[in-house]
């Protein structure tokens, strides 16, 4: 019997795999992540199974102590300091009529751990969030938290994130791509575009990956002189790069949770300006907590107007399960639209969480729903 028609067994409760690490430069914040994932599934509803992945790529089968995934004294954690073993690897099923998870060590007969009904994965940038592992879930017909290799792959690249949204009727920034090509074959005639962008927008710019998040690898370029510079950090994290224009206005953020009716927006929040950080870069983010204000203080029309660009953005992706969308309020009163997130931070200082408590849900309550949507999803086609 195919795992789409198998009911639900009676004779225990579903096992959750939390999946978190990978070879991202985003494994620490992800780790971070799974650690409040882990503290807020219920236990008396759920059976877990912790699973790592470390920066080479290995699955590890990781220890169950939310505590240690914390960042402590500006130290970040890793799956390499949580694993079991430092040999062998989790091995997930590849048979949909099969959801038993399997662990193998050198030396040692593969010690089976057990059936998944359905995969947290709390990865967040390439190889993970961006339909990758979603992919492979869907091979072997494990339900997971999320949206599907898509709107994975669409969230993901800010490029083709950007063109979808325009096609849609959702206001963008303006931007400009160097492919990896373009840089490799001939800088000058890519530098030379990105001044002419310059030329037509204004300084300063922003340099960031196109394939990446947690304002990871982003420069702000206040003039020539900085700009090979930024664009090598950037291709640090990734080969293709986004070059945007400053947008002045406020920094606004919505989140999208989807209901048994379809999706709905939480109250918005505003990220203010950060005095000791350029832009509410990483160690803004993470390190020195800086603080968003939720709900943010708009009016209730723009409140309404947020909400529903949110939402639009959601479905224009084809998104599943939930979603981060974040705004700029610009000084003429439009909205324009940086970028989704399909797996957005979930540590306890986040904003996506936060603006769901505002909403009215608790971090438990929004892990929980989470899990019950994607399990009522079926798998496959949809």
């Amino acid at each position: 019997m195919s795992s789409e028609t198998s009911p639900q067994s009676t004779a225990r409760k579903p096992r959750v795999a939390v999946v978190f690490g990978g070879r991202s430069s985003e494994h620490a914040i992800s780790v971070v992540t799974a650690g409040a994932v882990l503290r807020a599934i219920d236990r008396s509803k759920y059976d877990v199974l912790p699973i790592g992945i470390t920066t080479e790529g290995r699955w590890a089968l990781a220890a169950d102590e939310p505590e240690r995934m914390a960042i402590t004294e500006r130290s970040l954690p890793s799956v390499e300091q949580l694993a079991e073993s430092a040999e062998g690897g989790v091995l997930l099923p590849v048979d949909p009529a099969n959801r038993e998870v399997v662990l193998a060590e050198p030396g040692a007969v593969p010690k089976a751990l057990g059936e998944v009904d359905v995969v947290f994965p709390v990865l967040h940038g390439p190889y993970g969030e961006d339909g990758t592992l979603q992919g492979m879930l869907d091979l072997a017909g494990i339900p997971y938290v999320g949206s599907g290799v898509l709107a994975s792959a669409v969230g993901q690249d800010k490029e083709y994130m950007k063109r979808v949204f325009t096609s849609f009727g959702l206001a963008v920034g303006p931007y400009v791509v160097i492919r990896p090509r373009e840089w490799e074959n001939d800088p000058s005639a890519a530098r030379k575009k990105i001044v002419d962008f310059a030329g037509e927008h204004g300084w300063p710019l922003f340099v960031k990956p196109a394939r990446a998040g947690s304002s990871m690898g982003i420069t702000k370029v206040d003039d020539l002189a900085g700009l090979d510079e930024a664009i090598e950090e950037a291709r640090r994290h990734d080969p293709k790069i986004l070059v945007e224009s400053l947008l002045r206005g406020r920094e606004i953020e919505c989140g999208v949770l989807e209901f048994e009716d379809g999706p709905r927006a939480s109250v918005p929040a505003e990220i203010p300006p950060v005095s000791a950080h350029d832009f509410y870069d990483f160690e803004a983010k993470y390190i020195d907590s800086a603080p968003g204000i939720v709900p943010a203080p708009l009016t209730e029309e723009q409140t309404r107007e947020v909400q529903e660009l949110a939402v639009r953005a959601f479905e224009a992706a084809s998104c599943e399960g939930l979603v981060r969308a974040d705004f700029f309020l610009t000084e003429d009163g439009e909205f324009v639209i940086n970028e989704i997130n399909t797996m957005p931070g979930f540590t306890p200082i986040s904003m996506y969480p936060r603006m769901w408590q505002v909403t009215g849900l608790t971090y438990a309550e929004l892990v929980d729903r989470l899990l019950e949507a994607a399990l009522r999803r079926p798998t496959g086609l949809r």
